[in-house]
């Protein structure tokens, strides 16, 4: 059994172009389907945020709409209440990446707000794409990435191929207009390659040890490959 480490935002908000804080966290799903994933394959999951805060999830990702009806967005709320990592996150400033098989970012604005910032969890995936380990991120988790900045001032993933939330899915969804910056715009202006998939079809992309999915509709496919990865 191995120890995959799921780094999830601390933030509650998202802070749009005209200052307006837009209420979020993570996403149900993209804590959901791993972790039901991992768990079911025999592995332990432990959760790091900044801070060690409780994560907060983003009440629409709970919602019958985006779950494919009222019976399903319960299903989903049950399993994230079954989670009890959730509950007691380590401080992603005690993580020791030697301890865990492989990590995890799931998504929801909330990397929007912290992680994309976040010069501890920059140094964390630095360190993760270097070891080899599997590093599989979803959704908004790619905002992290732009913090990934190495001893030169690039970015550690320029010339990597990368799924991300993409802007027609931003705009699609109705923020896209209202945000100070697009996932996909700032992952392009720092090097990376931005291969996008269907709006809100899943779109998995491998690069090396990097697993990244476009969407919440992907975050069990890429759990599927990450499992690979971990032989």
């Amino acid at each position: 059994m191995a120890k995959i480490l799921f780094v999830l935002t601390g933030a509650d908000h998202w802070t749009l172009a005209d200052g307006t804080l837009h209420p979020t966290g993570f996403w149900a799903e993209e804590v959901v389907a791993p972790y039901e994933a991992f768990r079911a394959a025999g592995h332990e999951v432990v959760v790091a945020t900044p801070g060690g805060v409780v994560p907060t999830v983003d009440q629409g990702s709970l919602a019958a709409e985006v779950n494919g009806g009222q019976e399903a967005a319960d299903r989903i709320a049950a399993a994230l209440d079954a989670i009890p990592e959730l509950r007691r996150p380590l401080r992603l400033e005690d993580v020791d990446l030697g301890d865990h098989a492989a990590v995890f970012y799931p998504g929801g604005h909330g990397p929007m707000e912290d992680l994309a910032v976040d010069a501890v969890s920059g140094r964390l995936l630095v360190d993760a794409l270097r070891s080899g380990k599997p590093l599989g991120v979803v959704c908004h988790g790619p905002a992290a990435l732009l913090a990934a900045v190495t001893e030169d001032g690039s970015n550690a993933f320029a010339g990597y191929r990368v799924a991300a939330f993409t802007n027609a899915e931003e705009l699609q969804a109705g923020l896209g207009d209202k945000a100070k910056w697009l996932l996909q715009d700032r992952l392009t202006e720092a090097g990376v390659e931005v291969r996008a998939g269907e709006p809100w079809a899943p779109h998995v992309v491998v690069d090396r040890n990097l697993i990244t999915g476009q969407n919440p509709a992907s975050s069990a496919p890429l759990a599927t490959e990450l499992l690979k990865h971990l032989g």
